[in-house]
């Protein structure tokens, strides 16, 4: 028998050509890709198409009467000229609600991961709870919270906080309070992953090389949680910035988001109009998301 019998893809005497393992393996990973690829084409890509042409669709249809293509670019001008006040506000509302998050939840997650104990999987479960509710029923439970009789606003008046007749429903301070509720457990978890991977060794190092507590923790702790803490951040502020229930149940006209105009509009039936500012969101949000994950440089912390 040569040598080259024993080399790979060689024709053996006894059966067909040997494939090299190399292609076998190459093979299998392909295969198990195949099903999250069909899934992510049907319902992400060919969704996405589908916006992208409604939304130069000619405005001048209607249900009735059928929609033309016809490549109405000034269908995004007129969407973000006309609703600018609603686009700038989402943002702000979806900044707002994830800068709380970071303030509640990182506390939250540091204390499951380091100071937990046998509590940990009890605060774990804790955290993710209120899953198991529906998003509107976790809501609506804001107004009772909220509500003008309630004790919340009640106890603020009595402090002179809110001062007499003030108020906490139909407000700004309501929209974000119910979108960082909801929120939550997104910043949370992502936090606690990357806190739980942290070799408590590196602290006391840095303890031992005479840092303070404060300095150990923005230097070591911060710093090798900021993975955790960009992908919570970005799984809070994506989902806020295009919310419309919470806007819609705890605010009132003056604090509408982009959300809601684009629920109204579509259920209106003027679809170009609607795209167009779905479009447009959608590419602001992308835009600022990779500004902000280039700017947060994760790679290079780890």
């Amino acid at each position: 028998m040569t040598a080259a019998a024993h080399l790979p893809g060689a024709e053996t005497p006894d059966g067909p050509e040997i494939q090299p393992r190399g292609a076998r393996r190459g093979l299998t990973g392909y295969v198990l890709l195949l099903p999250g690829g069909l899934w992510l084409a049907l319902f992400f890509v060919v969704p996405t198409v589908v916006l992208v042409a409604t939304s130069l669709y000619d405005p001048s249809g209607s249900l009735q009467l059928g929609y033309r293509m016809t490549g109405h670019w000034q269908n995004y001008v007129d969407a973000v000229r006309d609703y600018s006040d609603q686009i700038l506000r989402s943002l702000l509302y979806a900044l707002a609600a994830t800068g709380a998050a970071i303030l509640l939840g990182y506390p939250l997650a540091y204390a499951i991961a380091f100071k937990a104990g046998r509590w940990k999987n009890l605060m774990l479960v804790a955290v993710i709870a209120p899953f198991f509710t529906s998003f509107l029923v976790r809501t609506l439970s804001w107004q009772y919270l909220l509500g003008d009789n309630e004790l919340i606003v009640s106890a603020l008046q009595w402090l002179n906080v809110l001062g007499e007749g003030g108020r906490l429903m139909n407000t700004p301070f309501a929209v974000v309070t119910g979108l960082t509720y909801n929120f939550l457990p997104f910043m949370v978890l992502p936090l606690y992953a990357s806190l739980e991977k942290i070799d408590h060794r590196l602290v006391e190092a840095a303890a031992d090389l005479y840092a303070s507590p404060a300095t150990a923790f923005r230097l070591v702790t911060l710093r090798l949680s900021m993975p955790g803490l960009v992908a919570g951040s970005l799984l809070t502020f994506i989902p806020s910035a295009g919310d419309y229930i919470n806007a819609q149940l705890l605010g009132s006209p003056n604090t509408r988001m982009v959300g809601n105009e684009i629920q109204a509009l579509f259920g209106a039936g003027d679809y170009p109009t609607a795209s167009a500012l779905s479009v447009a969101l959608m590419v602001t949000i992308v835009t600022m998301v990779a500004i902000y994950v280039r700017r947060a440089g994760t790679e290079d912390l780890l």
